[in-house]
């Protein structure tokens, strides 16, 4: 079935639909991973974005749940080049197609995916819609207002949950089960999976909790997740005057993504839109210290402004731990005893360059409890 793709500044691209039929309007990002399909429809930081894959086949080992980020599909819609009907992998239970029709997600094929793509790296992220008929004037007014409205709100944990038991046979890991409070802004299984296999105990909270109800499982550690929208949104007003008050704790704090963003912001940092952000599997990151260069996995629109002079009173001085090599942006900041990164050490759909980031943690954790003690 015929489908069109308009966009904001009023190129019209032809295909077809994939998935399920219908409307749909959304903010268009690329991503350039050749693998991580499943872990791209099930990320939640997509809320509210249609998603091109500038890889043009996409779905050749099929769907496998037990990859699945998120139970929900995160994007609002889904383009692809060529994505494949007959999937071979040992672990397929279904194929891309069947995946979104039955959860009423929309895709496109057929349309020319690098033309796309070019268009947004010129001119950067921009509105557009999927339909079924070429497009009116009615459409373009609709696609010129289109904005994610509290997307964290809607991908956030709805109440406080234990999300483990520990493992006793994995006591080699870690000497000591270490209590993880986790504040969900949209997070990805992997982050939860990677304090699993470390024997932590982790409990997820919704984005606005309180910090007392944190406080009350006496966490070792806070982890500050993944998640969608503008970090500066004022809707996340609340979330930052919590982690202000968690600062003054000195429980060791560890963001990624979104997380990273919003504690930059409660320690008096900036953040502005990058052009067409980072999204994909091959991002190389700098460690500011040693020079060492590691590959990364990356879904995010905006940035921390690192020279910002803007630092509260409350607050210890931080310094840029990371920076992407391609355009110089920050990816890490380090504040002492909490630190963040803006790419995703728990990648499950590659690289694992970074995952050591998690035992880094810990030994900062390890360092605070027996501070306490």
């Amino acid at each position: 079935m015929k489908a069109y793709l308009v966009l904001e500044n009023g190129k019209v691209f032809e295909g077809e639909y994939f998935g399920a039929r219908g409307e749909v309007t959304g903010e268009i990002v690329f991503t350039t991973g050749m693998t991580g399909y499943i872990e791209t429809l099930t990320d939640p930081s997509y809320y509210g974005q249609i998603v091109l894959q500038t890889f043009p086949l996409i779905g050749n080992y099929g769907i496998i749940s037990e990859d699945f980020e998120n139970v929900n599909v995160g994007v609002k819609a889904y383009i692809a080049k060529y994505p494949c009907k007959t999937p071979s992998n040992f672990r397929c239970e279904d194929n891309i197609e069947t995946f979104l029709k039955e959860r009423g997600v929309i895709g496109l094929r057929g349309i020319d995916t690098r033309a796309l793509t070019k268009i947004i790296r010129e001119n950067g992220v921009m509105n557009g819609k999927i339909k079924a008929e070429p497009p009116v004037d009615s459409d373009y007014e609709e696609i010129a207002k289109y904005s994610v409205k509290n997307p964290i709100a809607a991908v956030s944990a709805a109440a406080a949950v234990s999300l483990s038991t520990v493992d006793k046979s994995k006591s080699d890991i870690s000497p000591a089960v270490r209590r993880i409070a986790l504040m969900d802004f949209g997070a990805k299984q992997g982050i939860t999976n990677a304090f699993l296999d470390r024997n932590c105990k982790v409990w997820a909270f919704p984005y606005n909790v309180s910090a007392e109800e944190i406080m009350k499982i006496k966490p070792h550690g806070i982890m500050l997740s993944n998640g969608p929208g503008d970090p500066a949104d004022s809707g996340n007003k609340v979330i930052i005057e919590t982690l202000r008050t968690l600062m003054r704790t000195d429980v060791p704090i560890f963001g990624i993504c979104m997380g990273h963003q919003l504690l930059a912001i409660a320690h008096g940092y900036e953040t502005r839109k990058l052009k067409f952000g980072h999204r994909g599997a091959n991002q190389p990151v700098k460690d500011t210290k040693t020079g060492k260069v590691y590959i990364t996995s990356q879904n995010h629109g905006y940035e921390v402004i690192a020279d910002s002079t803007q630092i509260k009173q409350f607050t210890e001085t931080g310094f840029c731990s990371f920076i992407n090599v391609n355009d110089g942006s920050c990816e890490g900041m380090d504040y002492g005893n909490s630190f963040s990164v803006q790419f995703h050490p728990e990648a499950c759909g590659g690289p694992l360059d970074t995952s050591f980031l998690f035992d880094k943690f810990l030994e900062r954790i390890n360092v605070y409890a027996e501070r306490r003690h």
